[in-house]
């Protein structure tokens, strides 16, 4: 029932009609990773609002094992960019941190490097007349696979209500190569993919999102667990009401 082409113009039109209401001439800015959503929020980003409007940054944490994968990406789209590595900084981070309160716990670490990409990005945008283009799609936000005040913000989102296998449609409609779009996603610390990580498919996942059905009873509920605790990274922060007597 997924009708691509028209999905796509629609996204297409509603990225235009934001920029025209909230940032009229600026551009999209995004993280390049080399992974299939970074590339296609670029790729649909270039239809929208052509090449020259489109900025990737790739932020490699040192040595990063296929940064050929988001230099080829940008090469294909034919769009500006800038290598910034955040070694240095994040390096100057976590010592500082240590020094502060001692050992990182396990969970800030990881969080740390998608933190200091997101502000690292904001840096680029402010810099580069730009909106910061956020890259999550809806399979992963609905287990909290994203970094809050990471990879999970932005100034607009075109694939947050897409599953997976819906990016991966738009990609292949867009003209994206099959290494964009069917790139094995991994978490780029471990060596394991995100399924590896998740303990489910993304298949499995984008199913049971979209029709309510999970032959497997222990993957439902470890999914419907994921999304009850995560569900507070989609949310604003809760703000105490005052109402004046």
């Amino acid at each position: 029932m997924f009708d691509v082409a028209k999905i796509t113009a629609e996204v297409v039109q509603w990225i235009r009609d934001w920029f025209e209401k909230n940032g009229k001439g600026c551009n999209a800015v995004l993280g390049i990773s080399g992974g299939k959503d970074s590339s296609v929020t670029a790729a649909i980003c270039v239809e929208a609002l052509g090449k020259e409007r489109v900025f990737g940054v790739l932020m490699p944490n040192g040595e990063q094992a296929d940064i050929d994968v988001a230099l080829a990406l940008v090469k294909h789209l034919d769009i500006d960019y800038t290598v910034i590595n955040i070694k240095e900084g994040y390096d100057g981070i976590m010592k500082a941190v240590e020094d502060g309160v001692g050992e990182m716990s396990r969970q800030s670490v990881i969080n740390l490097a998608p933190r200091i990409r997101m502000a690292t990005l904001y840096a680029v945008s402010q810099s580069k007349n730009g909106r910061v283009a956020n890259t999550c799609n809806l399979s992963e936000d609905w287990v909290g696979y994203s970094t809050r005040y990471g990879d999970s913000v932005g100034d607009f989102s075109p694939l947050s209500r897409f599953t997976v296998d819906e990016v991966k449609q738009i990609g292949r409609y867009l003209g994206l190569p099959s290494m964009f779009v069917d790139k094995v996603p991994s978490d780029g610390l471990c060596g394991k993919t995100d399924e590896d990580n998740l303990g489910f498919t993304y298949a499995e996942l984008d199913k049971y999102i979209r029709t309510g059905v999970c032959e497997n009873e222990q993957v439902k509920n470890r999914i419907d667990r994921l999304h009850e605790i995560n569900k507070f990274k989609l949310e604003l922060m809760p703000v105490f009401e005052y109402k004046p007597e």
